[in-house]
């Protein structure tokens, strides 16, 4: 077995699946939601019958879990079927603590409470506040800052994927 050339494969099964997880499975009122607060709510138009409800902590809460439930799942499937695919195999325990880390990490990135976020508290540390903030010339600096902490989180996630990892 060739580990590096296992753990690029998994990286590259789970950055693919994590970009289906957060763009295309991730439903509208999961994304709107998964940031409100008592302090911030967030007012979401259901979009086939136009009604509007408030949200605050505890459903941004839940729709935060729920988006990293199917997030982690798209990760496992796509993962798991490509590595079976490869000819690898996975140690079952290290795929469940790349998982877990997978949802842990993504659940603190997205849980983007205004003023009370992991990655907005971040960036104010290092000197990012103002490309956290920014919103204009067609960028959007906390996806990207946001996008780069899942880059860098599912790169351990594949190391630790790899522990143990087998070719058929």
């Amino acid at each position: 077995m060739h580990r590096p050339a296992v753990f690029a494969a998994l990286l590259g099964l789970t950055r693919a699946a994590s970009a289906v997880g957060d763009f295309w499975v991730q439903n509208d009122f999961c994304a709107r939601v998964k940031g409100a607060s008592d302090d911030a709510p967030v007012t979401y138009e259901g979009p086939a019958t136009k009604e509007k409800t408030t949200h605050g902590t505890a459903d941004g809460r839940k729709a935060c879990l729920h988006h990293c439930l199917t997030y982690t799942a798209t990760q496992a499937v796509v993962a798991g079927l490509g590595a079976r695919a490869l000819g690898i195999r996975v140690h079952p325990g290290a795929a469940a603590a790349a998982l877990a880390l997978s949802f842990g990490t993504h659940y603190i990135a997205d849980r983007r409470v205004p003023g009370h976020g992991v990655l907005e508290k971040l960036a104010d540390k290092t000197g990012k506040t103002n490309f956290y903030k920014l919103a204009s010339h067609g960028m959007n600096g906390a996806f990207h800052l946001d996008n780069s902490w899942h880059h860098g989180w599912e790169t351990v996630a594949a190391l630790i994927a790899t522990a143990k990892a087998t070719t058929r």
